[in-house]
C-alpha cells in the first residue's frame, strides 16, 4: 500500500515512547490511519497497521523532528554550521582567515538561507542553535577573522550542498576540509587536505594524518585497546602507496586526551585530532 498524500501528524505520549499518528490518503475515496511508533528505548520506527507490526527502515526520532537550530533551513543553515564547526576542530583553533568555496545550491542560495553566516559561525565555534549565529559576521570582525565566500564548481560527483573550507592559522598553516550537508542537519566530510575521507560527525571520532607505511595502523589500534576504547567503525584512506594517508576511527565512547597525545608519538603519525559529536 503506497501513500499518495499525508494530511497531518499528531503526537501522543505513551509508556513505550512517542507515537506519531499519520493520516495517509491511499485513494481519493478512502483514508487509512497508520501509526508510527518512535520507541524511546531503541529509536526504531515501526508501522502499526492495526493487525500486525512490521519493521521498516530504521530512523532516529531526530530524523523526523529535525535538529534544534537557528533557521531557516536544516540543510543550508544547521548543516552548514556543523560543517564549519568540524573544520574548526580539525584545524585546531580559530583561524585568522577562512575562505569558503561554495558549490551548487550552497553557491546559489547561501544568502537567502543564511548558509554564509552559519558556515562562519561554525568556524567561530558556534553550534547550530547558538543565538549569536545570525551575528557571525560581526563576531568575526570582533575576533579579527577575515573571510571570503567564493562560488566554485567542485565537480559532478559531490552533493549540491557542498563546501570546501580553507582555514589559515595565525602561523600560516593551511587546512582544507570538504564537506556536504545532506539534509535534516546531517553532514558528510568527504575530503581532508586533499585526501578522500568519509565520516559524519555523529560519533566520537579520531582522525589521524600519517604516513602510509606498515605498523602505523597497528600502533594506533593498540593504543586504543590499552585505553579501553571500542572501535565502532574504522576506515583508512590514502592518495598513493607509501605517501600521505588518513585514518578515521569512530567510537560510541569518548577518546581520552592522553591517548590522543600518545598516538601522536607513534612513528609515522603527523597529527591526531579528536572530534566530539557535533
Amino acid at each position: 500500500m503506497s501513500a499518495s498524500n499525508v494530511e497531518g501528524m499528531r503526537r501522543h505520549s505513551a509508556r513505550a515512547g512517542y507515537y506519531v499518528s499519520v493520516h495517509v490518503m491511499v485513494s481519493p475515496q478512502r483514508w487509512c490511519i497508520k501509526r508510527l511508533c518512535a520507541r524511546a528505548r531503541d529509536g526504531i520506527i515501526r508501522v502499526d497497521t492495526g493487525m500486525e507490526v512490521a519493521s521498516v527502515k530504521q530512523y532516529s526520532c531526530f530524523d523526523i523532528l529535525g535538529p534544534i537550530m537557528i533557521g531557516p533551513s536544516s540543510s543550508h543553515t544547521a548543516g552548514a554550521a556543523r560543517l564549519g564547526r568540524v573544520a574548526r576542530v580539525i584545524s585546531g583553533s580559530t583561524p585568522k582567515k577562512v575562505t569558503f568555496y561554495l558549490h551548487g545550491s550552497f553557491a546559489a542560495t547561501h544568502r537567502g538561507h543564511g548558509t554564509d553566516k552559519a558556515l562562519l559561525a561554525g568556524v567561530l565555534g558556534m553550534l547550530p542553535d547558538d543565538e549569536l549565529l545570525p551575528c557571525s559576521f560581526e563576531e568575526a570582525q570582533k575576533l579579527g577573522v577575515t573571510y571570503q565566500l567564493i562560488p566554485r564548481d567542485l565537480g559532478q560527483d559531490v552533493h549540491p550542498n557542498t563546501v570546501l573550507i580553507e582555514l589559515e592559522s595565525s602561523g600560516g598553516e593551511i587546512t582544507r576540509i570538504t564537506g556536504s550537508s545532506t539534509g535534516a542537519g546531517k553532514i558528510r566530510i568527504v575530503a581532508l587536505d586533499g585526501l578522500p575521507v568519509d565520516f559524519s560527525g555523529d560519533y566520537h571520532t579520531l582522525v589521524t594524518l600519517h604516513e602510509d607505511k606498515p605498523g602505523v595502523v597497528a600502533g594506533v589500534t593498540q593504543e586504543l585497546a590499552r585505553a579501553g576504547v571500542n572501535i565502532a567503525y574504522m576506515r583508512v584512506f590514502r592518495d598513493q602507496r607509501g605517501k600521505n594517508a588518513c585514518m578515521v576511527i569512530e567510537s560510541d565512547g569518548s577518546f581520552p586526551d592522553d591517548t590522543r597525545k600518545r598516538i601522536e608519538t607513534i612513528t609515522g603519525v603527523r597529527r591526531a585530532v579528536v572530534l566530539e559529536p557535533v
